[in-house]
């Protein structure tokens, strides 16, 4: 098994993400979500990360932008998504690695949490916990459990903060 190592993506990176988001997911919708978050303010370079195995790139995850809102006000906050590795990679711990490293630089960026939509037993076994615990409410797809809408607490968070309680609201670039 080769080594990967993880880092920022770069322009040059564009057209292999978008092989690997479509792969993961089987349709344009994610790699589509992915250029429009490019061009909008949610964008955040330092934490949109690729794993690169021999040359080429295998994974992609991005940390963007979100808004909770609560009677305190609306506030900017950090949300994970999306998260792909191509499957013939898969079950290999390139994943779980790229969360590791956006957790570690929205940790260094000083944000509260992050926030996702996604499988609460591949993303409870990293630290992810549900959302509504943290008084955090999150409106999620029919089919998507209440346990899906998860927040990974970062060193910064203060549960005292009323400006980090509230209902997560996208921004259009998810449409």
């Amino acid at each position: 098994m080769s080594e990967h190592v993880i880092r920022p993506e770069a322009p040059e990176d564009f057209p292999a993400i978008r092989t690997v988001q479509l792969a993961a997911f089987g349709e344009d919708r994610v790699a589509d979500g992915v250029d429009r978050i490019r061009e909008s303010w949610i964008y955040r370079p330092a934490t949109s990360l690729v794993a690169v195995s021999d040359g080429d790139v295998v994974g992609h995850v991005m940390i963007t932008g979100c808004t909770v809102t609560s009677d305190a006000g609306e506030r900017t906050v950090a949300m994970l998504t999306p998260l792909g590795v191509l499957p013939e990679h898969q079950r290999r711990g390139i994943g779980s690695a790229l969360v590791r490293a956006a957790l570690a630089g929205a940790e260094a960026a000083g944000e509260p949490f992050v926030v996702l939509e996604g499988s609460p037993a591949y993303y409870g076994a990293l630290g992810f916990v549900p959302a509504r615990d943290h008084g955090i409410e999150m409106q999620l797809p029919d089919w998507a459990p209440a346990e899906a809408g998860q927040v990974y607490l970062l060193p910064a968070h203060d549960p005292a903060d009323p400006t980090l309680h509230g209902r997560i609201t996208y921004p259009p670039v998810y449409g």
